[in-house]
This record gives structure tokens, sequence and C-alpha cells, in this order.
């Protein structure tokens, strides 16, 4: 009876059990994994969209940039608020409001562009004053690339020189590398085209190694002489450069590209004889994009004596092309092969005209979106096809005198 009694084992665990608890520290707070840009915005969405519905009104999508608008760079404001001002109905739907707040390219930020521009009030970019000499340069780069005032704008904010435009300036860098090469190779620098050894070179394209495809693309880095590099490297780099820093390197170097390749083809089908040299086609390719442009956006465009430089680069070019004529028709240097054709800058004029139009009329907005750039882009792919056929068979069904390799 007077007995002590112990206490029950699992009692004994339990009290056992704490006290090792309370030796052990306390496991620290797991931090929260970083959300991706669309989850933060799906967050503040659903803040004003309680029920799920995928919609918010217009009133709670101005509620929701006031409140925020600090994330924002002040003229996208402007544009989102032109927006919310423009919807019809009411409502904007969450696929819409995350394109825009992401910044993405789609007919949505399209759309808010061009209403933005119809609704906005505040002063240009020009009348800004204390800008330092970066932000005066891209306030330059957008008045001489982009006819609206919305688009300047945006591009103003949203540029970051990050990545720089590296594929123009990294084509220069090759072409004049390649030209001083070959310089010290042949001991000319003038006319280099005239002396005897100029086409045994393996970057030029022959009629007859036309089966050495990459023949097709490297000849831009081959050029007749100093004039002709000279005016291709400085067209490359007073509207290429700005062009690629406003639309990107991979829009503007499919431009390029696609105007040497199509230069090199053009010149295969219509001068079946002579060989090609130099970047004119990628370089006219993309100044007659650029000019065209300007002609097509002519009340918008506000860069400075825009007529008179206009003027200059039609003159430049037919400078060049006219040159390029001259030496076609004078007497080769290695008969019977003609010097190098010039129907290459024809063919980068037709692609400006065609797909590098589309690429400057639509700055940040999706390519597949628009009809016109698949009727082009498949215009463009039905000749290669057909350059390609007529090199394999019409040369021989032809029965052309080629003249002979180098």
């Amino acid at each position: 009876m007077g007995e002590h009694l112990s206490p029950a084992p699992a009692v004994a665990a339990c009290a056992e059990a704490e006290r090792i608890e309370e030796l052990e520290p306390e496991p620290e707070p797991e931090e929260p994994l970083p959300m991706a840009p669309e989850d933060h915005w799906k967050v503040l969405f659903d803040q004003f969209d309680p029920g799920n519905t995928g919609y918010i009104s217009t009133g709670k999508f101005r509620s929701l940039l006031e409140s925020h608008g600090s994330e924002l760079d002040p003229h996208k404001r402007e544009v989102l608020l032109a927006l919310a001002d423009s919807h019809s109905d009411g409502h904007i739907c969450y696929q819409d409001f995350v394109n825009l707040m992401s910044n993405k390219r789609s007919n949505s930020f399209r759309q808010a562009i061009l209403q933005g521009n119809r609704r906005l009030c505040s002063k240009a970019l020009l009348e800004e004053k204390g800008l330092s000499l970066s932000q005066r340069l891209i306030r330059h780069v957008a008045y001489e690339t982009l006819p609206r005032e919305i688009d300047r704008k945006w591009y103003y904010d949203s540029y970051t020189c990050c990545p720089p435009p590296w594929f123009m300036i990294a084509i220069t860098l090759l072409e004049i590398a390649f030209f001083l090469y070959n310089g010290v190779a042949l001991d000319q620098f003038v006319l280099q085209v005239t002396h005897p050894h100029y086409l045994k070179n393996a970057l030029v394209y022959h009629p007859q190694l036309r089966a050495q495809a990459w023949r097709y693309l490297t000849y831009i880095f081959m050029h007749a002489g100093i004039e002709h590099l000279g005016l291709n490297v400085v067209l490359q780099l007073l509207v290429g450069v700005p062009l690629e820093m406003v639309h990107g390197a991979a829009r503007i170097g499919f431009v390029y590209v696609a105007g040497v390749v199509a230069g090199s083809l053009a010149v295969s089908v219509a001068d079946m004889t002579a060989p090609v040299v130099g970047s004119s086609g990628g370089v006219y390719a993309l100044v007659s994009a650029h000019l065209a442009n300007i002609v097509m956006n002519w009340s918008g465009m506000e860069c400075q004596f825009k007529l008179l430089r206009m003027a200059v680069a039609l003159i430049c070019m037919s400078m060049e092309f006219g040159r390029a004529v001259w030496l076609r028709f004078h007497p080769s240097a290695y008969p019977p092969c003609p010097h190098p054709s010039f129907v290459a800058h024809l063919g980068g004029v037709a692609v400006g005209i065609t797909l590098g139009v589309v690429v400057l009329r639509n700055y940040e907005q999706r390519l597949q979106d628009q009809s016109l750039w698949w009727i082009f882009v498949a215009m463009y792919a039905v000749f290669v096809l057909f350059a390609v056929f007529w090199n394999i068979f019409a040369y021989g069904l032809l029965d052309l005198r080629l003249p002979p390799p180098p």
C-alpha cells in the first residue's frame, strides 16, 4: 500500500522527449522561393479579381497601376493607362494584362501602343531636359528609326544596351580584317579585284564552284577594293547599328543574311557567268528597308533633315551601284571570267522592301502574327528553291560556257 509507484513508461518517454526538444534549436523558417515575373503579376491580378473570372474592370486596372506604378517606367505607365481608357467593354483579360506588364511582343502590346499613341498628351521626348549623353544617344536612335512617339518613349525606357548591337559590329570587323589580310597577301588595296589571283580565294562566289554552298554567304568578306569596303562599312554602321539597337540582333541579322543569300542566288540566276564579292546584298537590304520605312511613315518620322539625308543615302547607293555596273563591264583582268556582278545589289533591295519593311514596321510585335510576314517569307522560300533547282539543272540545259575555275 505505502509503496512509491513509478510513472508509466509512456509518461516517462513523453517527459524525456520534451527535455530533448528543449535542447534542440528550433529550425529556421524556410525562405520562400523567388516568384517568376508572371507569378508576381498573377498575384496582383488576383487581388483585383477575387472571383477568378479572368477579367478585371478598367477602373480596377487603373487602381492597380496607380498603386504599383513605381515598378514601371513612366512612359510605359502612360501606355497602359491609355489602354485602360480604350476598352469599350470595360474589362481587361488576364493574358493581355500579363503580356503588357511583362513587355511581351504580342497583338495586345501593339493595341496598347496604338491606343496610347492616340491619347498621349504629355510632352515629347525631345522636350525633356537634363538628359545624360547616353540618354541623348538612345533618344536620337529612337527618333531615327521609330515613327510613333509612344514607340519612341517605350524604347527609350526599355533599352538597356544589354546585349549591345554586336551583330553589325562583328560583321564589320570581320570584313575589315579579311580585307586587310587579303590586301597584304596580294600587295594591293585599291581595286583588289583586278589582281590576277584575286578569284583564287576560297570565300569568293564563282559560277564554276557554285556547288560549294558556303560561297553563297562567305563572299561578303571579299571586297573589290578599299573604295567598295569603305562605303559598305559606313552604311552598315550608320544604318545597321541603330536598327539593331531598336529591333535586336535576331531580326536585323535575319534581314541582312537574307539579303546576302538573295544577292548571290540572284547572280547565279540572272548573271550566270559572273563571280560575286562584297556585302552589298546585306547592306542594300537594310538601307532600302530603312528608307522605305521612312517614306511610308513620312509624317511620323521626326529625324532631322530627313529629306536631305535620304537624298544623300540614295546618291551614295546610286554611286556604289554605278561603280559595280562599270566594273562588271570593264575589260577583265582574268579573261574569260568577267569582273564581279552587280545583280547582288538588286537582290538585297528586293529583300529590304519586302521582309525588311515588315520587320521595321512591327517594333515590339510578334512577326508570326502578321499575315504579310508569312506571305513574304513564302515568296522568299519559293525564290530560294527556284534558284537551287536553277543551279542544278539550268546550267547544263542551256549549254552555257562558263569561265574556267580560278
